[in-house]
């Protein structure tokens, strides 16, 4: 028995290793049964609403001043995988779209969003919290806008690099040539190019959505930078310009975005008890004071 005993002794460099082995294994068997939980909401909510459900989140985005992505956002990637879920998607299967995402790059937003535009069936995009410039520009390609109550979308402005383009075309309205160093007169000339390419394809989107002259008035006042690239347009405000926008979204989705979470922090931002209070928690805090 002794034998036995001293065989199963362990050095303390070697508890430090199987620790170190577990803390290693760990993150990714939570992360699996993250994907896993993951899937099966997104299944079930695909049977219930008999579509094809496709998520696109950001989850660690970071904002400048005025909007500019400076971490996760619409890229290329985004874009291949999304038209490949179109493709697998039947003619006659509507597409569900979940977004969340302060926006990315134009060539990318275009890409999903023509793709959607071209789906023959019933294409609805839900918008829990934002969907901002390229996320934007993304919605506008849906048959339905479903928001929650306190949800925006945003300007769609062309940007380039940390500029947007019409503050660039403001240098030559407001400077005499000869003043102006030869890299801004590119930029305002790429500024002028983007800011038509834009507009025509927000136009392209909306022109079968509404009368073409509204649509023409809209998509001049979602490109043409009255707002910073920031300014959060409401279910309201949306309602206003014509767009086909539901308020309210079914308890699923936000369970959804729960299953993908913002990378811990030491010390939360907020806090609160995670439950659904009642009336009765309110009277008893009324009868407590």
């Amino acid at each position: 028995m002794m034998e036995v005993l001293q065989n199963m002794q362990f050095s303390l460099s070697e508890i430090m290793w199987i620790l170190f082995l577990m803390m290693a294994f760990l993150p990714v068997l939570k992360q699996q049964r993250l994907e896993i939980m993951r899937v099966r909401l997104i299944r079930k909510i695909e049977i219930s609403r008999k579509s094809r459900l496709i998520t696109l989140i950001h989850r660690q985005e970071l904002l400048s001043l005025l909007g500019i992505p400076l971490s996760k956002y619409i890229n290329i990637e985004d874009s291949e995988a999304i038209l490949r879920a179109i493709r697998l998607t039947p003619d006659d299967m509507p597409i569900d779209l979940l977004l969340h995402t302060p926006g990315g790059l134009v060539l990318a937003s275009e890409q999903i969003a023509r793709a959607l535009q071209k789906h023959p069936a019933k294409v609805t995009v839900f918008v829990p919290h934002y969907a901002m410039s390229g996320g934007t520009m993304i919605s506008l390609a849906a048959d339905e806008i479903a928001m929650d109550d306190n949800a925006v979308l945003g300007p769609v402005d062309p940007q380039l690099g940390e500029f947007p383009a019409v503050s660039i075309l403001d240098v030559l309205r407001q400077k005499d040539k000869n003043e102006i160093d030869d890299r801004t007169m590119m930029m305002a000339e790429m500024a002028s190019k983007a800011m038509t390419q834009v507009r025509d394809f927000v136009y392209y989107l909306l022109e079968d959505k509404m009368e073409k002259a509204s649509a023409k008035v809209l998509a001049e006042l979602l490109t043409s930078g009255n707002w910073t690239h920031d300014y959060p347009i409401d279910s309201d405000q949306l309602k206003k310009m014509g767009l086909p926008v539901k308020v309210g979204l079914v308890e699923d989705i936000y369970s959804l975005m729960d299953l993908y979470p913002q990378p811990a922090q030491r010390r939360p931002s907020v806090q609160f008890i995670p439950l659904p209070y009642g009336k009765r928690e309110s009277e008893q805090g009324g009868k407590q004071r």
